[in-house]
């Protein structure tokens, strides 16, 4: 599988990759938190760390950590506007419940991952 960007996620990830010429790609994973266990977490990309995976799409890399991928992989990745903004949108196969504020998710498969 793979994470892959909706055409508006792409065009705003290479938006900021035009802004900030020194980052490498896109960063997406999880990290613990919340009531339920994962959040995503997406930001421009510094380095490649060891055993990142990268996918590459249009000319935008994207950066997971191995303890995120397969918490995240097959996730699309869109943009919502929201009011006066912008805010990245998750379409993610591997949730399986989510927390009622909507700030962190479980998986079934996966309980025994530590983040």
């Amino acid at each position: 599988m793979a994470v892959t960007l909706a055409p508006a996620a792409l065009a705003r990830v290479q938006r900021f990759l035009t802004e900030d010429p020194s980052a490498l790609g896109l960063r997406f994973g999880v990290t613990r938190t919340g009531c339920s266990g994962w959040q995503h977490v997406a930001d421009l990309a510094r380095e490649e760390k060891p055993g990142d995976t990268v996918f590459e799409q249009d000319g935008v890399r994207i950066f997971v950590d191995t303890t995120s991928l397969p918490v995240v992989d097959g996730t699309r990745i869109d943009v919502v506007r929201q009011r006066l903004g912008e805010q990245f949108l998750f379409h993610n196969p591997n949730i399986a419940e989510a927390c009622g504020c909507g700030e962190s998710f479980t998986t079934e498969a996966l309980p025994q991952l530590q983040g």
